[in-house]
């Protein structure tokens, strides 16, 4: 388990530091992570990567010439946000575009997708590319869904390599994506691991047995079998990942050339690791396979999960000159690359923020309000972080009360910022957003910042109207990341019979059929930026399941109940259905590969929306001093 840490909720920030530190000879600290310390070289395109804290050497390992320039570095687990992800691509072009590469969790597509559109926005070329080896998670026959495990390091290993080459943006596409169709790993675990500040791990294997098909977020397997011997653990992962050795070879020839990645999660160590070795070794010869270059030890790890993974990549000669092509990382090394010009740029104007909007009277009053009722969102959350954080730990890596205090804090003071500086309304909601979700990282903190935001373009910034709010980076859109996202699909808890504690001006409401209204057309925009953006639809057992069934009961509700008395029914009307996840299996998100696991246990996006709205319900204790009381 993680022993040595000061404030869990830091472990990410301080461990990225002490990492700097070590390595000030070969990286630089940039908001969101970390670049190379030498300069890009003009027109080449710069490969950034990233994904949660948690798998060193994954990510900030892997920054340096022959590889990575530049790693986006997320909470313990969780996908970097949008912002943090152009903030890192920011300082690594040098003209040649980007590739952004990383696992293909919902989290991280979200964030990636959404950076990629904003530097295409701001004239930069920028591409994505999502690894998708992990054969556990998905069938033969349709990789796209599949997991990014350790394949991660072959894929983007290539991928940085060709890059360095000085292939352009397009080959070097190409060359990652043949890559990753080339690729298949899979993994053993032998014991779970423990987020930092935990008292126990987020699965446990019994003794004499080991989990089959694990995630690197410490979801467990999909299958428990009996602990073997070294010999016929080396086995049972030649023999599946062999099994699919014609379609993954297909691409490249039907190549008997293999690269081999033999990874340590945490608590597995080397000489295991080399037992486990020697007899992969001996498998894949006997079925005419060279190994080229292998590569033993750790590279993307679980925290102190006990396990290891296999991965193998079939190369063709493009492939595999970039695969042996000389690199120096912090923790990758191959051949010898002479020295770089260091880079003399300013790395602190990477980060940009939404500009504060002044609003008029009314919608700077609003926006205070509105500050008020983030303070509610905050303390409910805070109250329930323990409870969505075990339901979450069903079936997924535990962090959703994790992710969604973080992200709750920083919308509140955010928002409090932004009223103090005259903002509208819009301003204010668009600066919670971003906030949000670049604190948050992850599937829920895309989400949750989104519908801020868009909720708050419908409010905007002048007194009765719509727009010209603040904007910003947390992005109402998801484009071509959305389809795959999903609210966390994991699991939840019981929703709308208890909210959490409060009592700041907090509420929902305005004043007046006009502002029920307008604030109703602000919830339906939320609504359909998580749909949109998340692709997410109700019964995938997500955020929607409880996000869908609100809006639809407050718009019908309004017209005859009044605004203070449609939001209660809604919010009963979210509770529900957040209870009624337990019934579903989950078909989007971290969840879907254990969607059998969380039958019986709600989904833990659907209870913290639930019990959000119920908290925010005017005249409730949580918001005894809503809008509609001043007025």
């Amino acid at each position: 388990m993680t022993v040595l840490t000061n404030d869990p909720r830091a472990f990410a920030d301080e461990a990225l530091a002490g990492f700097a530190a070590a390595h000030a000879e070969e990286i630089r600290t940039v908001h969101g992570g970390v670049v190379r310390a030498s300069a890009t070289p003009p027109g080449q395109v710069a490969v950034v990567i990233g994904g949660g804290t948690g798998h060193y050497p994954a990510f900030a390992g892997w920054v340096g010439p022959g590889f990575a320039h530049g790693a986006a570095c997320g909470h313990v687990f969780a996908s970097p946000s949008a912002s943090q992800i152009c903030s890192v691509a920011r300082a690594a072009d040098n003209g040649g575009g980007v590739i952004l590469g990383f696992g293909n969790y919902a989290g991280d597509i979200l964030h990636f997708g959404r950076a990629a559109e904003q530097l295409r926005a701001e004239g930069m070329d920028a591409r994505t590319l999502a690894v998708t080896d992990d054969i556990a998670s998905g069938p033969a026959d349709n990789t796209a869904p599949r997991r990014g495990i350790a394949g991660d390091f072959s894929v983007l290993r290539i991928l940085g390599a060709a890059a360095e080459a000085g292939l352009g943006i397009d080959a070097a596409v190409r060359a990652g994506r043949r890559a990753n169709a080339a690729t298949r790993s899979l993994g053993l675990a032998f014991g779970g691991c423990t987020l930092p500040g935990a008292d126990r791990p987020l699965f446990t294997v019994p003794a004499g047995r080991m989990s089959v098909g694990l995630g690197i977020h410490g979801e467990p397997g999909i299958a428990e079998l009996p602990l073997p011997t070294a010999d016929r653990a080396a086995d049972l992962l030649v023999d599946r990942i062999l099994a699919e050795r014609a379609v993954a070879a297909a691409g490249v020839g039907g190549s008997d050339r293999v690269a081999l990645l033999l990874n340590g999660l945490g608590a597995t160590k080397y000489e295991e690791l080399y037992v486990v070795h020697r007899r992969v070794a001996e498998r894949l010869a006997a079925e005419g396979l060279t190994v080229v270059a292998p590569v033993v030890g750790e590279q993307i790890t679980s925290l102190g999960m006990a396990g290891l993974s296999l991965t193998l990549t079939f190369l063709d000669d493009e492939l595999e000159a970039l695969w042996t092509a000389p690199a120096a990382t912090p923790a990758f090394r191959r051949g010898a690359i002479a020295p770089l010009p260091p880079r003399t740029d300013d790395l602190t104007t990477t980060h940009r923020m939404p500009p504060v909007v002044p609003g008029g009277p009314g919608s700077r009053a609003l926006g205070a309000r509105l500050a008020g009722a983030l303070l509610t969102v905050r303390d409910t959350v805070v109250t329930h972080e323990a409870l969505l954080g075990d339901l979450d730990a069903v079936a997924g890596d535990g962090d959703h009360g994790i992710g969604m205090r973080r992200g709750a804090e920083a919308a509140a003071a955010a928002a409090r910022e932004a009223v103090a500086l005259g903002a509208g309304a819009g301003t204010v909601l668009a600066h919670a957003g971003a906030a949000w979700s670049e604190r948050a990282g992850g599937t829920s903190g895309a989400l949750w910042g989104a519908a801020l935001t868009s909720f708050g373009a419908v409010l905007g910034d002048h007194d009765g109207g719509t727009g010209g709010h603040g904007g910003g980076t947390a992005g109402s859109d998801g484009g071509t990341a959305g389809r795959h996202a999903g609210t966390g699909g994991h699991d939840g808890g019981t929703a709308g019979r208890h909210a959490g504690t409060g009592g700041h001006d907090s509420g929902t409401g305005g004043h007046g059929a006009a502002d029920g209204a307008r604030l109703t057309r602000a919830v339906r925009a939320a609504v359909d930026a998580v749909l949109r953006i998340g692709g997410a639809r109700p019964g995938d057992k997500t955020l929607v399941d409880a996000a869908v069934p609100f809006a639809d009961r407050l718009e019908a509700a309004l017209p005859t109940a009044g605004f203070a008395a449609a939001w209660a029914q809604a919010a009963r009307a979210a509770g529900e259905a957040a209870e009624a996840t337990a019934a579903i299996t989950a078909r989007l998100g971290r969840a879907r590969t254990h969607g059998v696991r969380g039958l019986g246990s709600p989904d833990p996006g659907a209870v913290s929306f639930a019990l959000i709205v119920a908290a925010l319900t005017p005249g409730s204790p949580d918001a005894s001093n809503s809008p509609e009381e001043k007025h």
